[in-house]
């Protein structure tokens, strides 16, 4: 997710952001759950390093350094730290997955000390899930302050935050506690962030910033998610007045403080409002963020009648959790995350600027600039509205942690490359010995049949052409595996439970293991497949099929009238001048 920023230091930071800012993440406590696990989602937005890896428990010597690399989802690929634009981490420190000759290795920022033994887990450009069912899921926020990385200053940013979690607890509530004191202890850089934290007993919300940038810690603050609720956060601060001694809230011993001191806060204002006080508003726009905390909230909890329309950034319309109004799935919450306003007044699918075939992606970037017609650049002021499910997304998961069930088996992400409407679910479980090499390998300027991810994003790219037409193909194949996975899933976990039972702890995890990476290599054959079939099918702008080749596949009479059809050549007489 290459994200980089313009950072002018001042009292405030003032930051000039690119599109790439862009998560959506949702919470769903166990009583709010449609089968009682604890679940964690996450959008991850922003065209960047597609793999998903496998890094194995270790054990480490007394005394060993754990380095703290830069990340590349804070400020963008920045060269002095290593690796490339591509691959956001080179080691030979963390399993085999990270090891790619050739690329520059990662530069440490710092170290801090290891511990005897580390557990095994999922990380992406975040860390994931851990082998105790310990999930993470993240959205980036607007703070104030968005400090650069500095040796012996500021060393962390949440994405080594997560991995160090999943590397040594496994609890919601060590995590948080894990990371708050990493954070005072030695320093965090760049943007503000939130990162959802769940076991199978509860889930967290843990969000964080710098606040100074010549700063050595920064703040944060976590607040529990109740049991029958859900949350959801969409790129800004989410946590709102700070009850002290509650016990459902942790924060930083400076929250209080650091606030007074900066002139963000005074007592006598009232309670401490984090996202108002620490943040900035929103990324880029108006309902950036609070568009998608509306669908979200109004997806799964239609009786709340939310409005789409607020009074400002720091609306209190929108609650921190909610009850739903029926509980909620994997499938449900991967709707949230695939939804693009359809059905609603803002519906990406419909109007001039999703083309004749009802396209959903609108390109982001450059747009304030036009020029005129003697070549000039002119402003042009004007944004599209920013959904759920958006094009330059590089992966999203949903995560079940399950408290019925041994970790091995309890602890399962449903993984899909690339953005959500396009992609299938796959299942990999915390007992998981490995993960597919498909899974594992990508590189975004490098085309790859080998890759799980290359497939996706082709054929997410080639729907473009002719999205209404091409989504039903795509659909009919990613409900069919999606279905055969979620149908066989109770009969493969009594399998697993039966030989846990019984003492097979690695049989059990062999077969888990073995049928995640059947079906990954089966999705990806299929889905190559899928994308010769939408080539040939959709040739030349035709329907080409057993049933006729070049079947005319016109534009619909509205888009013809609105793009002036009707003005094209239809007569030897040169049309009359408009006035």
């Amino acid at each position: 997710m290459n994200r980089p920023l313009l950072i002018i230091a001042a009292a405030v930071t003032l930051v000039a952001l690119p599109p790439a800012f862009a998560c959506t993440t949702i919470l769903v406590g166990k009583d709010a759950s449609a089968d009682g696990s604890v679940m964690v989602s996450h959008s991850d937005d922003g065209l960047g390093d597609g793999r998903l890896i496998y890094v194995p428990a270790m054990d480490h010597p007394a005394g060993a350094l754990r380095p703290v690399f830069y990340a590349h989802c804070a400020l963008g690929y920045l060269p002095q730290w290593g690796a490339n634009e591509s691959h956001r981490i080179v080691t030979g420190d963390r399993g085999p997955g990270y090891n790619t000759p050739g690329d520059p290795p990662s530069v440490p920022i710092g170290h801090i000390p290891q511990v005897a033994h580390t557990y095994a887990y999922f990380d992406a450009n975040y860390g994931l899930v851990n082998e105790h069912q310990l999930s993470i899921g993240e959205c980036t926020d607007l703070a104030k302050v968005h400090p650069l990385p500095e040796p012996g200053k500021r060393i962390f940013y949440s994405a080594e935050l997560s991995r160090v979690a999943l590397e040594r607890c496994k609890t919601a509530r060590e995590a948080v506690q894990l990371m708050g004191e990493l954070i005072d202890k030695y320093g965090y850089y760049a943007t503000g962030e939130t990162l959802l934290v769940a076991d199978p007993k509860e889930g967290w919300v843990f969000e964080m910033c710098g606040y100074d940038m010549d700063g050595t810690d920064g703040v944060w603050v976590a607040q529990r998610v109740p049991d029958d609720e859900v949350f959801a956060a969409a790129n800004q601060f989410r946590i709102r007045d700070i009850r002290e001694n509650a016990a459902d809230m942790m924060y930083s011993k400076n929250i209080f403080d650091v606030a007074k001191k900066k002139g963000w806060w005074k007592p006598e204002d009232g309670p401490l409002d984090w996202t108002s006080v620490y943040g900035n508003g929103e990324f880029h726009h108006p309902y950036y963020s609070l568009r998608r905390v509306w669908r979200a909230q109004s997806l799964l909890a239609p009786s709340l009648n939310l409005s789409p329309w607020v009074d400002g950034p720091y609306t209190r319309a929108y609650p921190f959790s909610f009850k739903p109004d029926a509980k909620v799935s994997v499938e449900n919450i991967f709707t949230v995350h695939r939804d693009n306003y359809e059905g609603t007044e803002f519906d990406l699918t419909q109007g001039l600027a999703a083309g004749p075939f009802g396209c959903p992606n609108r390109f982001e970037g450059q747009a304030e600039a036009v020029a005129d017609q003697e070549g000039r650049l002119t402003p042009l002021k004007g944004e599209f509205e920013r959904p759920l499910n958006i094009y330059r997304c590089v992966y999203a998961y949903v995560i079940q942690a399950r408290s019925w069930l041994p970790d091995a088996i309890g602890g399962l992400i449903w993984y899909g490359p690339d953005r959500p409407a396009t992609a299938v679910l796959m299942p990999f479980y915390a007992g998981n010995t490995d993960l597919p090499k498909p899974i594992q390998t990508a590189d975004i300027l490098r085309f790859d049949r080998n890759s799980m991810w290359t497939a996706f994003n082709f054929v997410a790219n080639y729907a473009m052409l002719k999205y209404s037409y091409m989504i039903k193909d795509i659909q009919t194949v990613r409900d069919r595996f999606e279905a055969q996975a979620f149908g066989t899933q109770s009969d493969r976990e009594a399998k697993a439970l039966e030989l846990w039972k019984k003492g097979d702890e690695d049989g059990a995890r062999a077969l888990l293991t073995r049928y995640c990476d059947e079906n990954a290599n089966a999705v990806l054959r299929e889905w190559w497949k899928l994308a010769d079939q939408l080539y040939l099918k959709y040739n030349d702008g035709y329907l080409n099929t057993r049933d006729g080749l070049a079947q005319s596949v016109f534009y619909p009479a509205w888009w013809l009238k609105e793009v002036g059809y009707e003005k094209g050549p239809t007569s030897y007489q040169k049309p009359a001048e408009e006035n």
